[in-house]
């Protein structure tokens, strides 16, 4: 398995933690209490369960944006092994006075608010990185109408008309970009007078100066359905 630098950095802090608790642990005449195991198991798996927090949080991300959603999910991680290391040793020394069922209750309860937080981060970057993608999607259709309109007014000779097709193109350029499914309707037809005004433009018909008018007209419903929508959300 291939692992990015910053998912290599992170299994390298959490190692050097490792050797650290450990260190500290065994190295310390700690009375070995039952809220000494206790608190030792709970810090070991705070440490240990950071390989599978840093999997799902780095491997697998496709992009650079869905990796960097990957940072609030590898914090919840972080900040959990940390608070439970600290924890264990403050009950570690504490031990021989409180009953274990208190670090045993007390661990069983960050490490199930530590779960919640991780799951719930995790569906929402996997939420944002799907409403990502279906921009992009959204966007798609407006952008191919635009590059059309720019290849359009290139292959314009006529003056009169050029200027035509060069405003109809200023005003797709500055339109709402992003496609809904109540668009579909009016874009079929915005998509329609654009190929019939292409054809126009390379018979130098004078008929495309009037396509243009009829285009921006339609261009302008589908401006104000696309603000419509907005205002109804």
């Amino acid at each position: 398995m291939k692992f990015s630098k910053n998912v290599i950095r992170f299994l390298v802090c959490m190692g050097l933690l490792l050797v650290v608790f450990n260190v500290v642990v065994f190295a310390i005449p700690f009375a070995k209490s039952a809220s000494f195991w206790v608190s030792y198991v709970f810090g070991m798996i705070a440490i240990l369960v950071q390989i599978v927090v840093m999997k799902i949080a780095f491997t697998g991300t496709k992009t650079a944006r869905s990796q960097f959603y990957g940072f609030p999910i590898a914090r919840i991680g972080v900040v959990y092994a940390i608070a439970q290391v600290v924890l264990s040793i403050v009950f570690m020394a504490v031990g021989m006075f409180i009953p274990f069922w208190i670090p045993l209750v007390l661990f069983v309860v960050l490490f199930g608010v530590s779960a919640i937080g991780f799951i719930a981060t995790d569906a929402t970057r996997d939420e944002i990185v799907r409403q990502d993608k279906k921009i992009v999607k959204d966007v798609s259709y407006m952008r191919n109408i635009q590059s059309k309109m720019n290849m359009l007014v290139s292959q314009c000779n006529n003056a009169e008309i050029k200027t035509a097709v060069k405003s109809l193109a200023e005003d797709i350029k500055y339109s709402d970009p992003v496609s809904s499914d109540s668009l579909k309707d009016i874009e079929r037809e915005l998509y329609f007078y654009i190929e019939e005004l292409q054809k126009a433009v390379v018979e130098n018909d004078a008929n495309a100066i009037e396509l243009c008018k009829k285009t921006k007209s339609v261009l302008a419903e589908r401006n104000r359905l696309c603000k419509l929508n907005k205002n109804t959300i």
